[in-house]
């Protein structure tokens, strides 16, 4: 082993890769598994409300909810065009 192996990086196998994809696949199926099924519908009325005063796209508007076990806490976050 030389020294410039120690610092020469192996190339990861492709096994190795997809399973790291499918796992950030299977993570994010998963928190989207929680969320209501209310949830995509209500974000797409809100949009068409707001738009109705201020042209905004889509991915200006997030829709989280948060569950705890004494309530849940639904949040917004809108963002608007400097105008």
């Amino acid at each position: 082993m030389s020294i410039f192996s120690y610092f020469k990086k192996e190339p990861k196998a492709s096994a190795s890769i997809a399973k790291e994809r499918l796992q950030i696949i299977v993570a994010h199926e998963r928190t989207t598994r929680t969320q209501p099924d209310y949830l995509p519908s209500m974000q797409r009325e809100i949009l068409e409300v707001i738009r109705k005063y201020v042209p905004i796209a889509e991915d200006d508007v997030q829709v989280q909810l948060e569950n705890s076990e004494e309530c849940s806490v639904l949040e917004l976050n809108i963002t608007l065009p400097e105008n």
